[in-house]
C-alpha cells in the first residue's frame, strides 16, 4: 500500500466519488477537492497498484491548524492498515509544513472510530459538539442528531509519537466508577474517574431499533455535557470501549 498526496484533478474527482460510496451519498464535491488542494489543504489517497482504497480531505484553519474534515476506507479494507496509513502521512504531511495540531469530529457513539482516534492514533476529544452538522441524510447518519467529539492531535506529544511506531494509548480504568453503564443507565458519581460506555455497534442498532439508539444518543450526551461542565476530561478508551474520564 501506498498513500499520496492528490494534485490531479482526475485523482482527486475519484477521490470524491469514493467518499461519495463509503457514505451512500455526496460527501464533497470533486470542485471542492481541487480547491482544497489547490490552496494549500490536504488531500490524500491509499492505493494498492492503481486501486483507491481510501481518501482523507483537511483543509488550513485559524492558528495554523489543520481541519481533517473526512477520511474514508473502502468496506473491504476497513479495519486494516488503511486509516492508519492514511492519518501518518496526514501527520508527516503536517509537520513538514510545520503544523503540529491536527482537528477533527467524530461521532462518540461509534466505538470502533473511538477505538481507532484514541488508541490507535493517541488523540484525544476536547470538546463535546451538540448535533453539529444538523440533519443529515446519507448511509451512516441518517435518523440520528449529529453529536460529535472535537478531537485534538497533538503531533508532537510523546502520546501520538508512540502512537505513531504502532504502540496504541492503552489506560486502565481501576478505580473508576461508571457514570453510564452498558445497559445505558446513568449514575451521577462525584469520584475523580470515571467510565461512560458505548452501544456495541450504533450503526446495526439505528436500522434494527432506532429508539434505542436514540435513547444512547441521549445518554452518552448527558453524560459527556455533564462531566465536561464538571471539569472531567476524557483521557482515553479502555479495552472494554468504555470512555475514561479524569477530573482536570
Amino acid at each position: 500500500m501506498r498513500v499520496e498526496e492528490l494534485t490531479d484533478a482526475d485523482a482527486q474527482r475519484e477521490a470524491a466519488h469514493l467518499l461519495g460510496s463509503i457514505w451512500d451519498a455526496p460527501v464533497v464535491a470533486p470542485a471542492l477537492l481541487r480547491a482544497v488542494g489547490y490552496s494549500g489543504g490536504y488531500v490524500a489517497g491509499a492505493y494498492d497498484g492503481a486501486e483507491l482504497l481510501g481518501a482523507a480531505v483537511g483543509f488550513l484553519g485559524a492558528g495554523g491548524h489543520l481541519h481533517a474534515h473526512v477520511a474514508g476506507v473502502t468496506a473491504a479494507r476497513r479495519g486494516t492498515s488503511v486509516g492508519f496509513g492514511l492519518k501518518q502521512h496526514q501527520r508527516t504531511w503536517a509537520l513538514a509544513r510545520g503544523i503540529s495540531r491536527v482537528y477533527w469530529t467524530y461521532d462518540p457513539l461509534i466505538r470502533s472510530n473511538a477505538s481507532f482516534n484514541l488508541r490507535r492514533l493517541g488523540a484525544l476529544p476536547v470538546r463535546y459538539l451538540q448535533d453539529f452538522y444538523g440533519p443529515m441524510t446519507d448511509g451512516v447518519n441518517a435518523g440520528d442528531e449529529t453529536d460529535r467529539l472535537y478531537m485534538a492531535w497533538d503531533l508532537t506529544d510523546p502520546r501520538v509519537v508512540l502512537a505513531a511506531a504502532g504502540t496504541r494509548a492503552e489506560v486502565s480504568d481501576e478505580g473508576a466508577e461508571p457514570l453510564l453503564d452498558e445497559a445505558g443507565t446513568l449514575t451521577p458519581n462525584g469520584t475523580r474517574r470515571l467510565t461512560v460506555a458505548l452501544p456495541a455497534d450504533i450503526t446495526a442498532l439505528r436500522a434494527t431499533d432506532p429508539a434505542a439508539a436514540s435513547r444512547w444518543r441521549h445518554a452518552v450526551r448527558t453524560a459527556l455535557l455533564g462531566a465536561f461542565d464538571d471539569g472531567y476530561l476524557i483521557t482515553g478508551l479502555t479495552r472494554r470501549g468504555h470512555y475514561l474520564l479524569e477530573l482536570s
